[in-house]
């Protein structure tokens, strides 16, 4: 199964069982009967959507800074491209382009 089929069937895991948590919310003669404490079912889960879409940006935004704050500079790149540079140069120069 690729990457994608197998987010795809998280996300449909995921859409079934919070439909399955508000459907009773839905209809008040609902023929699935409720397994959770009232309070849960009318304070806690008509916003879980936002919490988890919250919970997300908040998890990739700390990722990105991490791999920011991790970015360090390396002497063999300073060096490769340098010398890629000094290659370009030499082409430009070969082929009488002026360049500053």
């Amino acid at each position: 199964m690729g990457r994608a089929a197998q987010t795809i069937s998280f996300g449909l895991l995921l859409s079934s069982a919070y439909l399955l948590l508000v459907l009773p919310l839905l209809t008040e003669d609902s023929p699935i009967p409720s397994i959770l404490p009232t309070k849960i079912q009318v304070e806690i889960i008509p916003v879980l959507p936002f919490w988890a879409l919250i919970t997300l940006g908040a998890y990739l935004l700390g990722r990105l800074g991490l791999g920011v704050l991790r970015f360090n500079d390396t002497e063999d790149a300073y060096k490769e491209l340098m010398g890629q540079i000094d290659v370009a140069k030499k082409n430009l120069d070969k082929r009488r382009v002026h360049w500053d």
